[in-house]
Formats: structure tokens, sequence, C-alpha cells
């Protein structure tokens, strides 16, 4: 059944080569500080065009809230009870950061050890590729109504395409929606992703001096703003570096497929000798329970600091938010402790930058169940779910405004991938087997569904 996609996709692999070259070769970082936005406007013309070609005649360009520009469109199904499914991916990507970090040009395709390196070749434009080479291996057959969505603020989490959906529930409304933004366990082993974390940002200041004051002078009773804020950080984790937030339970295990502790030493690059942290297995840390990330602090630097205590400073904090626990009273808890821990009755604020809801798929429906099939005839070996640390709030709007469609999470990110560090890349046989694994799929919901 499969063969003749197969065959279809390999041999569209090198020009899929191309086209992704000429889709990261966009700087389309979501951010005018940043970059120009006519980068992103190139990207977002770029992937309008090319799904225009397979039949989505209607694809445009959807202006959202925040001011970013959708892709959207559909292709309906000659068949008047085929079911509609809804193809997401997004455009926009995130910055550089360190260009001399990276070992290739970050936005010009490059092939190192088998593996295509590039800003956003795996998150997201990688997805993209895979779309196109799905609805291009099935041509004309195409047994499902289609509906596409690819967005352009994903990475600034500015809300742009939620609001949008909110506001315009019948444009992306589905039976089955494909949310390719995750990925696999490993290369070759396919999985999709059932939970992801919620996340309350704050930013979190702290005060206890008109001014800067002599640490030779004053040094001793004047309280340190900076050292305050060490010291409320400090609180945040217990020895074992478990996350130890007043209020929250840190205790939680995961009961889906495990994550080996020697392969996430691997993936997240943990230097010899450093431990890891928890006192629960990987898979507890990173899905099951709160996880708290100092993100940044506003203090002096090393270099050109004076003898002077530091009057006010200031962290940027990141919690991730495991499914069944409400972010909003994580988020609450977190500013409860920040204030509680703060030493020596010194000023805090406690800013919310952004609070996103937990979110858990449901697994026992037709599209679930055809999609696993389709991944194991794809790759060989069954479909795996696996928990993802990240958040994608988009998920709970379609969650929330399309209750009877099944979310299906999927995607070419796997950890080799480096999303969103220097050195990015993707795996091209990724590409390849999860165009078969999408094509399979569509081919075979449309047509039990019928």
């Amino acid at each position: 059944m499969s063969g003749d996609i197969r065959a279809r996709i390999g041999e569209m692999m090198p020009a899929a080569h191309d086209e992704l070259a000429e889709l990261v070769a966009m700087r389309s970082v979501a951010d005018p500080r940043q970059f120009p936005p006519e980068e992103c406007a190139r990207a977002a013309a770029w992937v309008r065009d090319r799904f225009a070609e397979l039949g989505v005649a209607d694809a445009r360009l959807a202006r959202t809230p925040d001011g970013s520009d959708a892709v959207v469109g559909s292709r309906p199904s000659t068949a008047t009870d085929a079911p509609t499914v809804l193809l997401y991916a997004h455009y926009d990507v995130q910055p550089p950061l360190d260009e001399s970090a990276w070992r290739t040009p970050p936005f010009e395709l490059t092939e190192v050890d088998g593996r295509w390196h590039g800003r956003g070749a795996a998150d997201c434009k990688g997805n993209i590729l895979m779309h196109l080479l799905a609805l291009r291996a099935l041509g004309d057959d195409i047994p499902v109504n289609l509906k596409l969505v690819v967005e352009g603020s994903e990475e600034q989490g500015t809300g742009g395409l939620e609001r949008y959906v909110e506001a315009n529930p019948d444009v992306l409304r589905a039976d089955a929606i494909l949310v390719c933004d995750t990925g696999n366990a490993a290369v070759g082993r396919p999985a999709a992703t059932v939970t992801l974390r919620g996340m309350a940002n704050v930013v979190v200041h702290v005060e206890a001096l008109a001014s800067e004051v002599h640490s030779g002078m004053f040094g001793g009773p004047a309280p340190d703003a900076l050292a305050a804020l060490v010291a409320m950080l400090a609180s945040l984790r217990d020895d074992a570096g478990n996350t130890t937030i007043d209020g929250l339970d840190g205790t939680a295990t995961w009961t889906g497929a495990p994550y080996d502790p020697g392969q996430f030493r691997t993936d997240a690059g943990v230097l010899d000798g450093v431990d890891l942290l928890g006192d629960g297995s990987v898979a507890d840390g990173l899905w099951a329970r709160p996880a708290l990330t100092v993100l940044g602090i506003d203090a002096p630097k090393v270099v050109g600091s004076t003898a002077a205590i530091v009057p006010r400073a200031a962290a940027r904090l990141n919690l991730r938010v495991p499914p069944g626990m409400d972010s909003q009273v994580a988020h609450d808890a977190l500013a409860a402790h920040l204030r509680a821990h703060a030493p020596w009755n010194v000023r805090v604020e406690v800013e919310t930058e952004a609070i996103g809801s937990a979110f858990r798929a449901e697994t026992d429906g037709p599209a679930f169940h055809a999609m696993a099939a389709a991944m194991q005839e794809a790759y060989g070996t069954p479909m795996t779910t696996l928990g993802q640390g990240g958040s994608i709030p988009l998920c709970n709007v379609f969650a929330e405004t399309y209750p009877g469609a099944e979310i299906i999470l999927m995607g070419v990110e796997e950890p080799l991938a480096l999303i969103h560090a220097p050195n990015e890349s993707v795996d091209p046989s990724e590409i390849e087997h999860l165009a078969i694994a999408e094509a399979l799929f569509l081919r075979s919901y449309g047509g039990a569904a019928r």
C-alpha cells in the first residue's frame, strides 16, 4: 500500500533540500527589532504560493491581532462525507543567538554528517516541507477536506493565531488537527506527543536602597538587593535540584515512555561529572513535575563593576507546569513564594509576563489510531507516546474552540535537532519518513471515515 507513496517521496527529496534551503535563507524572525519584517513577508508569500500550487486555491495571508500574517487556506474533497484535517506549522524562527557559536552560517542550509543545518531547518520549516511532500505524493488522490494554517509569530509567543482562531472559529474547524511542531523520541523512533507543559513567566524585581553606595563605607548593615535576590532564587530548588515552590506538588510521576538518563545527558549536552537534577526519573522531571528555570538576571556585569552595594536587581523566571496543574494557581504560588522568601523586608514586585495552560491529548480516537498505523508502516517500528517539556498555547485554544477534534502533535524536531540553540539541524530521513506517514494517514483516515 505504501510503496507508491514511499517511492514518490524518495524521488522528491533532492528538490525538497533545495526548497528548504530557500526557506531557511529567509531570516523570518518575527521581531522587527532584530530582523526586517520583509523577511517574514517573504517567507509567508513563499509558503502561500507553494500550497496554492497543490490545490489550496484560496491560500492567502490572514493578518492576526499581533500584526503577523498566517497562511490559511483549504482544499475541499469531492466526497461529501469526507472528514476535515487541518495541517499546522509555523514559518517564523528563533533568532540565531550567538552566531559565532554556529559551525555553519545560520541562514544557509548546510549538510554536515548527513544532517541539514540551519536556523528553522527543524523548527519549523522542516515540517512545512513535510506537509508539501505528503500532499505532492498523494496528488489528486486526497480523500479528506484539507485545511491549512502556517503561522508567523509562534516563537514570539504573542498569541496572534490564538486570538485569530477565537475570532474566526469556522476558518480552521476540523475533525483532526495535525500540530506539526514537536518530534520523535530519536531519529527513526516515531512518536506522538500527548502532553505539553504549561508555563508561567514572571519577572521579579527587588529593591533595597535608593541608589548605589560604597561597599567599604556601608557594606555590612546596608541591605544588598542582589544578595536578597540570590537568596530568593536559591529557595526555589532543594539540594537535589527539585523545584520547591510552596504549595505546589513536586512528587508526581510519569506513566508513559521513559527517557533514558544516559540518552538525556547526551541530548542535553550535560558535562561529564555534572549531576542531573531531581530525585525522580528524567521523565518525571520533564513531563510530570513543575520545573523552574532562571532565564536572566539584571545585575552589574563583572567587567565594569565597582565597589558599590547593588540597590536593585531583577530576574526573569520561567515555570513549566505539568498537565493536571492549573497554570494560574502555579503562577500565584510562585509569586507568593518569592514574596515570602524575600529577606530583610526588601521591596519585591512580581511582574506577570505570560501564563499558558498545560495540554493533554486524547489517544483513543480514529485519527490517533490511523496515525499510529501510518507511523508504523512508514518507519517499520511502532509509534510511542511522549510528553513535551515545551508549551504550545495554541493547542489549548484548538481544544476549547473545537472540542470534538482530535489533536495530534508530531514533527521532525527530535533531540539532536538542537531547536532554539546554535547549530540547529534536521535529519532529512525524518522529513522523508514523516511525509510518508502523513500521506498514509490522510489516505487511510479519509477512506475509513467514508
